[in-house]
């Protein structure tokens, strides 16, 4: 630290809540023009702090010293007024707005000035969002980008950023970066939190690590390693996913034969012409940046969204048509989804995570004769927090209460339990430190080596080709032929994110040479990706 007074200056930091003691007497020091990395497992305290410095909530004890004087930052308003702008990981935004109106809730300017605003920030920094396309309508990824855009344009003098890369391919992660440099180097300060070590690495200036509520070091990330830090977060290392051999990859459980789809929504992506057929025993992954249709297909196989009639046969498991099947009837034929939106999809947000439980799990044994068997369903869900080692406050807490990757371990961990034979997985570890993160995929690889068949959508490369047996690429509603993981690279499908295919196809090719196309899968191709 320089002698200068910081920007910002926590010191001892006590935040208690009933079950838990999030912050325990926390300093932290931020200096203006520094990116400042605030390190930790899930349910470590880093969002209960941030949500200290943005006024979302009071501390019981300690003090907070803004640009060398004592201040109690009482709401967001008063933060933003102050200069201090925070990207939430979960969002914070009117669904029924579209994204200029959010954004014209905490900017100044006329409507036609702020979409101009958001088109221009929107180019420069890679995050590409239409300024009148109303938030319902948008993926989750979508709506991240919308935070962004919203709290950069309030031109902060401290910019706290939650997660803020797991929506970008790897391109848009570099461009962001170096927005970010050039941010500090005007003098703003900015808190980055993020469970991909690499990047800290890669950007910041000090970490801050903290452990069940307390700071157990402060370091120079870029003088760590990985394994340095996950240590000091953690207080060991972690073991890498070990993949067991399939038992079987020739039997085809689920196919999507030329899926064609239009959403009622115009702003959002048609599918067109999708061709997939999944194995037992095989992990297939779809890689695409956010809002180039996955969202559409994941309600499409989940049951969400209803085929017609004479479409119904488009996809079939177990050569079974289930287009028009509800996701009740396909839960119960094996067939169960992890969505990407955690509060309000794949969990009510009010109720207990006993309830939770019975959402999917309905059917397993846990009623009888129409009525719910209680002890049933709450041992289903303590033995999930045990499996998935979800930090909470038991069975009764409810899912609004937990950090956002102790609640997609517990929904993870609900879908796991029911050993289904297919499960379709949206940004499985989004959000999630990199134990969790680790033990997540593990449990896929495992439950793929018992047979199966798994279909995983994110945006995380290393993650898809850690666990992956085939890659697509989804582009603007069309998907790309399959290619095995081990004969490409994450360059090569990074171009394809972007939508360059070019480059990607030569790649593809590239990485194929030599082991011709004998082993049943296609290459990325023109008639895959341009139809």
């Amino acid at each position: 630290m320089s002698d200068s007074v910081p920007l910002l200056r926590l010191s001892n930091i006590v935040k208690q809540y009933p079950s838990v003691t999030a912050n325990d007497h926390v300093n932290l020091e931020v200096e203006a023009g520094q990116i400042h990395a605030v390190l930790g497992e899930n349910g470590a305290g880093k969002s209960t702090l941030m949500k200290i410095v943005y006024g979302v909530t009071q501390p019981d004890q300690g003090q907070i010293e803004w640009q060398g004087n004592a201040v109690a930052i009482k709401s967001p308003a008063q933060a933003r007024a102050m200069g201090i702008g925070m990207v939430f990981q979960h969002f914070s935004l009117f669904e029924t707005l579209s994204v200029v109106e959010n954004i014209s809730l905490s900017v100044q300017g006329t409507m036609a000035e702020l979409a101009t605003r958001i088109k221009e920030a929107s180019t420069r920094f890679g995050l590409d969002v239409d300024p009148y396309a109303t938030v319902h309508s948008l993926t989750v990824g979508e709506r991240q980008r919308i935070e962004i855009l919203r709290c950069i344009l309030q031109e902060p003098r401290l910019l706290i950023m939650d997660e803020p890369t797991s929506v970008l391919p790897p391109q848009g992660i570099t461009r962001l970066f170096e927005t970010l440099r050039n941010l500090a180097a005007t003098g703003i300060g900015i808190i980055f939190i993020s469970h991909k070590l690499e990047e800290i690495r890669a950007l910041c200036d000090v970490a801050t690590v903290m452990r069940a509520g307390k700071v157990v070091g402060v370091v120079d990330p870029r003088k760590e390693t990985a394994k340095t830090l996950t240590r000091l977060m953690i207080g060991h290392e972690i073991a890498l996913p070990e993949r067991a051999e399939s038992t079987d990859k020739s039997m085809p459980v689920l196919s999507i034969n030329g899926l064609s789809l239009t959403p009622p929504d115009p702003q959002q992506s048609a599918l067109n012409e999708i061709n997939m057929t999944l194995n037992s025993g095989q992990i297939i992954g779809i890689a695409g940046v956010s809002g180039n249709g996955q969202g559409l297909l994941t309600r499409v196989l989940s049951g969400e969204e209803i085929l017609p009639a004479e479409s119904a046969g488009l996809i079939r498991l177990d050569d079974r048509p289930i287009g028009q099947m509800n996701p009740d009837q396909r839960r119960r034929l094996g067939l169960h989804f992890v969505p990407e939106e955690r509060l309000g999809r794949g969990a009510v947000p009010l109720h207990s995570l006993t309830e939770n439980t019975g959402l999917t799990a309905s059917h397993a044994g846990l009623s009888r004769w129409g009525f719910l068997k209680l002890r049933s369903r709450n041992r289903l869900a303590s033995s999930i927090i045990d499996s998935m080692d979800v930090r909470c406050g038991g069975v009764d807490a409810t899912a609004q209460s937990l950090s956002g990757g102790n609640l997609q371990k517990f929904i993870m961990g609900r879908e796991l339990a029911l050993t289904p034979r297919v499960l379709i997985v949206a940004q499985p570890t989004w959000g999630v430190d990199v134990s969790a993160a680790a033990a997540i995929r593990q449990k896929l690889l495992d439950l793929r080596a018992k047979g199966a068949a798994i279909l995983v959508i994110s945006e995380e490369l290393e993650e898809l080709f850690e666990i992956c047996d085939q890659l697509h690429v989804m582009f603007r509603g069309r998907l790309s032929r399959p290619v095995r993981a081990s004969q490409t690279d994450m360059d090569s499908i990074g171009l394809a994110m972007a939508g360059d295919f070019a480059q990607v196809e030569a790649g593809v090719s590239d990485a194929l040479s030599g082991n011709g196309s004998g082993n049943g899968s296609g290459n990325i191709s023109s008639g895959g990706l341009h139809g």
